[in-house]
């Protein structure tokens, strides 16, 4: 992706740009660099068309491609929501000998385009094809790292971290609140926890990170703030992504229980954690908690997954705090073989 936008900063154009996958964030951002670059504000009037692919067909949109620009070197069209575009195969013709005055950029979003068809063989051959692949949950801390630098800031890795477990995958989400982190804060912060908290909501002595510690290291008074505050914001702290969080860690921590005598080095490749100071937390847990009472803990959260969704659970008479305050005692309780 960086080299199709080098390019395209650099007024490198490719006929046909045909951008499908199933992160939308990447393929706007590639349309709206192209958008930045390939015309001037003068041009665009004339010369820059938006269409849906649900309100066209191949035969109105080869119209359009076909046309000449008007006092510019280029037109640019664009076709959004390619995906809902009736007969959008048909297009091979025009594929295979595009216009050199026009700019082709088709937006295929939510899902992977078949290139194994004729159509997609024709786009793999003469067009600029890029796949927007969702982010792995171990990836986006790092995605989160190269954005805030690419808007003049850098981020503590434990901030970043905690971005990342709260916000997920959806990269628009996450680059929304970096925008406002962007807007409130000076080039050149270092990004931290305390303006996590301040601009994004999220925290910094009360969050799923905190929590896991708590849990892993048996600290039953930092644990009872924790739940006390999750159980005061639980809009904010929903039990279905605390437990969510939790079994991921302790799926890594039951992981961890086959590989002690490896080397950090191993165990962090293993555990894929983005280095090895991550990896103290699994560690603790890993010492608090043996082999059957993890695998026990592994069972519960499956249970309260279930619980936290409504499954043989009335979440009208009991509330999603009650069932945290069960579920945190079980888990610190846990029998010991």
């Amino acid at each position: 992706m960086e080299e199709i936008l080098r390019d395209i900063a650099n007024r490198k154009f490719a006929p046909v740009y045909f951008l499908h996958g199933e992160e939308s964030f990447f393929i706007d951002k590639i349309e709206e660099t192209i958008e930045a670059h390939a015309l001037t504000e003068a041009e665009k009037g004339f010369n820059q068309t938006l269409l849906y692919g649900k309100d066209v067909d191949h035969l109105i949109l080869m119209d359009y491609l076909r046309r000449y620009p008007m006092m510019s070197e280029r037109q640019v069209v664009i076709l959004r929501e390619a995906q809902e575009m009736k007969g959008l195969g048909e297009l091979i013709g025009y594929i295979d000998n595009p216009m050199p005055t026009t700019l082709f950029v088709v937006c295929f979003k939510h899902k992977k385009y078949d290139m194994s068809t004729k159509f997609g063989k024709a786009l793999k051959a003469k067009a600029t094809v890029f796949e927007a692949k969702k982010l792995y949950d171990n990836q986006v801390a790092d995605w989160i790292s190269g954005y805030c630098r690419s808007q003049g800031m850098t981020i503590e890795p434990k901030a970043a971290a905690l971005m990342a477990e709260y916000l997920g995958t959806e990269l628009s989400k996450v680059a929304n609140e970096i925008g406002k982190l962007a807007l409130n804060l000076s080039k050149g912060t270092a990004i931290n926890e305390k303006h996590i908290e301040t601009y994004v909501g999220i925290s910094k002595d009360f969050n799923v990170y905190e929590l896991q510690k708590a849990i892993a290291g048996r600290d039953l008074q930092k644990l009872a703030m924790i739940r006390n505050y999750f159980e005061a914001n639980i809009r904010k702290n929903p039990l279905i992504v605390t437990v969510s969080s939790l079994f991921s860690f302790f799926s890594k921590v039951y992981m961890l229980h086959f590989i002690k005598s490896s080397s950090d080095a191993e165990k962090v490749k293993t555990l894929e954690l983005r280095s090895d100071w991550f990896l103290k937390d699994y560690k603790l847990a890993a010492n608090n908690y043996n082999l059957a009472q993890t695998r026990a803990i592994l069972g519960l959260l499956r249970q309260y997954d279930l619980r936290s969704k409504g499954v043989e659970t009335d979440l009208t008479s009991t509330g999603e705090e009650e069932l945290m305050k069960e579920l945190f005692w079980k888990m610190l309780n846990s029998p010991p073989n």
